[in-house]
């Protein structure tokens, strides 16, 4: 079998989670040597479509017409749409029309979590298939020279206390949280990593990007090497976002055996347990309570119980899947 891997403007996306999904996917691809291309215009005999691009929406439209297989990955719904960009909670409707219209070209639904699953399936889709998106569990690892390195460049000392994050700069990913952490708890240093273009995100998050606290940092887009790095010489990862279809960074966080602590949303539900795997809160007095506990060290250390997640959804673990999903749907 040969896939089609495509996704419409693969670029832009490349330092969002969901580029970082598309290069995991490549990788499974090379791995199992399963020949794929990027090009449309080649042959063929699964299409892998992962956006829902008008130029997507053509492609899976053209290559069920001309017989092929497609398997549609929903990384999108409406939910996680919503406190994104610009107008995105006008457009929301719209956008959900619109993806459901992109879906239904699928003759496999793909998404990465049962809770993702769950709402594609109350927008009335069928053939729906939940698989995580997976991590490296060879590249995110726990390694002590990277997490010094991380300190020396950003001027940390080893008495620092440091909470990292992960994310575009979107309200849904709970930015305006993370930076009023950073102002109730002045003795931590708090260092975002991720980039949104500011022409496409509303004044109050423009805002509290710019805030300035000496213990407030925003460098911006930085590479995966840079991210391991980081995972390794922080003190906690900090995830407070409000809506995921899985969230890649906690389990790049797991993978490095990080101290976790994210938000209590209903995609984390069955597989990452509060006071057993990673912490929880919802409010913004929970999160600096049990922040405090983590760097304090009077909350237990779960980070072994979180790494094996993380090897649960090991690339390797969820490439067997993946290719026996595309074996599936080509012989149906």
């Amino acid at each position: 079998m040969k896939i089609l891997l495509y996704t419409e403007y693969e670029k832009s996306l490349a330092k969002s989670g969901l580029g970082r999904a598309i290069r995991r996917q490549a990788q499974i691809l090379n791995e199992y040597q399963i020949p794929y291309t990027k090009n449309p215009q080649d042959e063929f005999d699964l299409a892998h479509i992962n956006y829902y691009g008008p130029k997507s929406y053509r492609i899976a439209k053209k290559a069920r017409k001309n017989g092929k297989k497609v398997i549609y990955h929903a990384h999108s719904t409406e939910e996680d749409f919503r406190n994104s960009f610009r107008f995105s909670n006008a457009a929301s409707s719209l956008f959900k029309k619109w993806i459901c219209r992109c879906y239904t070209l699928g003759n496999c639904i793909l998404t990465p979590t049962p809770y993702s699953k769950s709402l594609l399936e109350g927008y009335g889709l069928q053939n729906v298939v939940a698989l995580s998106n997976g991590v490296d569990t060879e590249f995110f690892c726990r390694e002590e020279a990277a997490g010094k390195r991380f300190r020396q460049k950003y001027g940390f000392s080893e008495e620092d206390k440091v909470i990292v994050s992960i994310g575009l700069y979107l309200e849904r990913k709970g930015i305006l949280d993370f930076v009023e952490l950073a102002k109730r708890m002045p003795d931590v240093k708090f260092i975002w990593f991720g980039h949104t273009d500011f022409c496409l995100i509303p004044r109050k998050i423009r805002k509290a990007v710019q805030t300035r606290l000496p213990n407030l940092h925003f460098p911006g887009f930085v590479e995966p090497d840079e991210i391991k790095a980081a995972l390794n010489g922080a003190d906690l990862f900090l995830f407070p976002t409000l809506e995921e279809t899985e969230g890649i960074p906690i389990l790049e966080a797991c993978a490095c055996r990080q101290k976790a602590l994210i938000r209590d949303i209903p995609v984390f539900d069955g597989w990452l347990e509060d006071g057993v795997t990673v912490y929880k809160a919802k409010t913004l007095a929970e999160f600096e309570e049990k922040a405090r506990g983590i760097l304090e060290g009077t909350l237990p250390d779960l980070t072994e119980a979180a790494y094996k997640i993380a090897c649960e959804r090991d690339i390797r673990a969820v490439g067997t899947e993946l290719i026996a999903l595309y074996r599936r749907v080509l012989t149906e």
